[in-house]
Order: C-alpha cells, then structure tokens, then sequence
C-alpha cells in the first residue's frame, strides 16, 4: 500500500494503490483504493474504508505516509478491534460501538481543527488588513507631510520674495526722501541765493533814489531862490491892481444899473400893450 505521484511541478496530488513492491513508484498497480490531496489544510483525504481494510487483512504492508492515513481515517483502529474480536475479547455490537464513539471524537477534533484554521485566517486576514491600513495610513500622513513642507517651501519663499520687494522698495524710497532731501536743499539755497541778491538789488535801488532825491533838492534850492524874487515882484503887482479892481466893480455896478433900468422900460411897455 502506497502513494503514486500525480499533478503538476509544486502541487503534487497522490493517488492511494495496492501495487506489488518490486514494481515503479508510478508504475502498474494492482488496486486504487484513495486519494490524498496534501495542498489544503486539513489534507483531503478520500479513501474507500473496506477495500483498505480488507486488503490490511490480507497482509498488505503500508507505507509510512499511507499508515498515517489510514490511523487518521481509523483503518488502523477499526482491524484492532476486529483482532479483538478474533480472540473473543470483544463482540462486533461492543466493536460497532467504540468504533463510532472513536469516529465522533475524531470529527469533532477535525471541525474544531477546521474553526480553527478558520478563526486563524481571519485573524491573519484582519491583522494584514489593519497592516494594509496602517501602512497606508503612515504613506497618507508623509505625503500630507510632504504636501506641507512643500505649502510652507513656498510660502517660506513668497514671504522671503515680497520681504526682498518692500526691502528694495523701501532702499528707492530712502533713495528718493535723500535726493528729494537734496532737491530741498539746493532749492533753498538757491531761493537765499536769490533773496540776498535781490537784498542787495533792493539797497542798490534804494540808494541810488536817496542820490536822486538829494540832487533834485540841491536843484530845487537852487529854483526856490528866484522863486523869493518872483514873489516879492508879485506882491508889488498886487499892490498896483487893487485900484485896478475896485474900478471894474463900479463899472460893474454901473451896467447892472443899466439893465435894470432897461426891464423896467420894457415891463412898463408890456402893462401898456395889455391895457390896450
């Protein structure tokens, strides 16, 4: 009784045959009576449970792989009973009933085996995912991280750019208030340029009028003495016309005299015409 090789490179599956022992690993056989699949956990195993036990009655020598099967399936158990009962230590009812007690237990030690494969893949699926998550977690924080040190990169450089802007600004406005400043300054110098000179045109011309005012008084003493002469000539003519004057007034008087006269005529010729 043994295994013979099937399937691919790094899957093998095994077929379960009675074969003579001077025959090929894989060659004829006389009897198949399983298969055994060793990839899955728990290994499937399926086995014909007469055939292999009729043919362990008869002699046939297991391997050690196929003794494991059969001790796991309870081929093994099964013909110790039944040597038991050979010997009359046992009866079949008492045989059938360990027998089924033994295979209860043995399935119940398979499903809990089973849950617990199953409960352990979950728990590795669970801790794989957390892992995933963790992982991806830390590579959504550095990239934020990244992101950030990028946001302040550039935020870092816009402060330096404009901080270098209002510096320069700030050196052309230093420049402008001291060229402004000196424009001020040489403006004023040259307005009290222009204020002492027109200062000193102002004293000229303030003194050349005062040598004026003083010749032209020279010259008027100089007039004002023929002027004495002039007066005290007049003065003498005043004296020869007041009998000049006092004769135009009679005449005066005469004329007036005169026209009086003359209405009075010519008013009294009126009276009569108008008596008439």
């Amino acid at each position: 009784m043994r295994l013979q090789r099937h399937g691919k490179k790094g899957k093998p599956f095994y077929h379960i045959v009675i074969a003579d022992g001077r025959a090929p690993r894989d060659g004829r056989y006389i009897e198949k009576i399983g298969t055994y699949n060793p990839i899955p956990n728990p290994a499937e195993i399926v086995l014909n449970f007469e055939k292999a036990l009729d043919w362990l009655q008869k002699g046939a020598q297991p391997t050690d792989t196929v003794r494991a099967i059969l001790s796991f399936k309870g081929v093994l158990y099964k013909n110790h009973l039944i040597k038991g009962v050979k010997k009359g230590a046992l009866t079949e009812a008492e045989v059938e009933v360990k027998f089924q007690a033994w295979l209860k237990e043995k399935e119940a030690k398979i499903e809990t085996k089973r849950s617990g494969l199953a409960e352990e893949a979950r728990a590795d699926k669970k801790v794989r995912l957390e892992a995933e998550a963790k992982i991806k977690d830390d590579r959504a924080a550095e990239l934020t991280k990244r992101r950030a040190e990028a946001i302040e990169a550039q935020v870092k450089e816009a402060k330096e750019a404009a901080e270098e802007a209002t510096e320069e600004t700030a050196e052309e406005v230093t420049e402008e208030e001291t060229l402004t400043k000196e424009a001020v300054a040489a403006k004023v110098e040259e307005f009290a340029e222009e204020e002492v000179k027109d200062e000193a045109k102002a004293e000229e011309t303030k003194e050349e009028p005062k040598a004026e005012e003083a010749a032209e008084e020279a010259k008027e003493e100089t007039k004002e003495e023929p002027k004495a002469e002039e007066t005290a000539e007049e003065a003498k003519e005043e004296t020869k016309e007041e009998p000049k004057a006092e004769e135009t007034k009679e005449e005066t008087k005469e004329e007036e005299a005169k026209e009086e006269a003359d209405k009075k005529k010519a008013d009294d010729k009126k009276k009569d015409k108008e008596e008439k």
